[in-house]
């Protein structure tokens, strides 16, 4: 008998800026190569676009964008067993949501997201970096991962948040793919989200993770 064919992956990072998206990606991307599976990293068409365009898109702008970021997570899904997708559409849904006050994107990204194996939510705990380009600042942070997490959770989608710096960020990331594979939640219920008990402050999260990982070494 032949073995199963290895099950495909598409797997969402999503997050604020400056928290370690794009490195992690590769970083995922290349211990899948080294496992000798084929992998395709999706980059965010929003930053693509703002570099060619040298410009905020206005609301008109916002769904087309999204629509092709997931158009291209679609295409390399189906010629990759792992599609590892540097953001999503809903990224560019609270973005525009927060520029333009419309939050008619919502419903699309939600949707889409609840398309993806595995979510990720990459945590505050790095310092934030000017890229000279689209980055705010570093008091956008909080109001964004905010609001990544609110969305995730009004449309019941499971995820956990990664924190960690080098390589325990990554190890962080790969053992929470695990888990992913090897817990199944029950319909309706989110129950695959690392929460702080008491509260939904990030940093009160942070604490709770990395006295948890403490207790482990």
């Amino acid at each position: 008998m032949k073995a199963a064919p290895p099950k495909k992956l598409k797997l969402a990072l999503l997050g604020a800026e400056s928290t370690g998206k794009t490195q992690l990606s590769q970083e995922l991307a290349a211990q899948v190569r080294a496992q000798g599976r084929s992998v395709a990293v999706v980059s965010e068409v929003l930053r693509e676009w703002c570099e060619r365009e040298g410009r905020t898109p206005r609301p008109e702008e916002q769904l087309p964008i999204a629509q092709e970021q997931e158009r291209r997570a679609d295409a390399a899904a189906l010629t990759h067993d792992v599609v590892i997708a540097d953001t999503t559409s809903l990224m560019v849904a609270i973005y525009s949501a927060m520029l333009f006050e419309d939050g008619t994107l919502y419903q699309f990204a939600l949707e889409r997201q609840r398309g993806y194996d595995v979510t990720l939510v990459t945590g505050l705990d790095l310092p934030w970096v000017a890229d000279g380009l689209q980055r705010d600042g570093p008091h956008v942070r909080e109001p964004v991962d905010a609001l990544v997490r609110q969305a995730l959770a009004r449309a019941d989608v499971p995820y956990r948040t990664i924190y960690g710096k080098g390589t325990e960020r990554l190890q962080n990331a790969l053992a929470a793919i695990a888990e992913a594979g090897d817990r199944k939640p029950s319909a309706g219920t989110s129950a695959w989200v690392w929460t702080c008990d008491k509260c939904s402050d990030p940093e009160c999260e942070h604490r709770l993770f990395t006295s948890l990982m403490g207790h482990k070494t």
